[in-house]
């Protein structure tokens, strides 16, 4: 399936029952895979990170995760079925997910990550999570290397933020023996313990997700400037 290309950056053009289903058949098969869930402010981030950009044009899967994508592609004569959120993706897959596939949190500030899993397990009895929240800092990166290896983990969720989260895992993949896909997530921790409410439905169906952030989380009004504003002004540009 050939990649839909905005700026640079290569877009899977997947649905949400694509994505689920590819990232769970990487998960039976050997190898190491890096999933990436591109948005307006991680492409623009792009432009002016070489080693972003690097790392985004090399990922084994990148899935459409906001509705300016879809417009993007549209724009420049492609097509994006739909948009296809981490925070969805994520919760699908471990929805579904037997101990046979021990998965790693980690990352997420205040405990985030460790109230996120107890719900999912409450949900998946047979899910089996490893949290740790750590930092993206070289100095804890033994330490982080080493629970994960101990975890036996096959899933490693990482909610770093863009771009620390996939440099991280592009720096360290490597040696997680037991991992065969790492995921960069974001804030998918914040939304799937009950921390921040994701925007109503009808919101989400609009494109109007950024507005609800606006509201809820004031202080994210410089990322959503980016989102918002920079974004198409960039592919108007071409």
């Amino acid at each position: 399936m050939q990649r839909v290309n905005i700026l640079g950056v290569p877009v899977d053009p997947v649905t949400q029952d694509e994505a689920v289903m590819r990232i769970s058949q990487m998960l039976t098969e050997g190898g190491k895979r890096h999933i990436m869930t591109p948005n307006n402010e991680m492409i623009v981030a792009a432009q002016k990170d070489s080693t972003f950009k690097s790392l985004l044009q090399s990922s084994d899967l990148n899935i459409p995760d906001s509705t300016g994508l879809l417009w993007a592609a549209k724009r420049t004569g492609q097509v994006l079925p739909e948009r296809v959120t981490g925070v969805d993706t994520v919760e699908r897959i471990l929805q579904s997910l037997s101990s046979e596939h021990p998965v790693f949190f980690l990352g997420g500030q205040g405990g985030v990550g460790e109230r996120a899993a107890e719900k999912l397990e409450a949900l998946n009895p047979k899910l089996e999570i490893t949290t740790f929240e750590g930092t993206p800092s070289e100095e804890d990166a033994a330490e982080i290397i080493k629970r994960i290896n101990d975890s036996g983990a096959h899933l490693l969720l990482v909610a770093y933020g863009a771009p620390k989260q996939d440099l991280w895992i592009n720096q360290h993949v490597m040696q997680l023996t037991s991992v065969r896909v790492a995921m960069g997530v974001g804030g998918t921790f914040d939304f799937l313990s009950g921390s921040i409410k994701r925007a109503p439905k009808w919101m989400r169906s609009l494109g109007l997700e950024w507005l609800w952030r606006l509201i809820v989380q004031p202080s994210r009004i410089g990322r959503i400037y980016t989102a918002v504003i920079r974004f198409p002004l960039l592919v108007l540009r071409g």
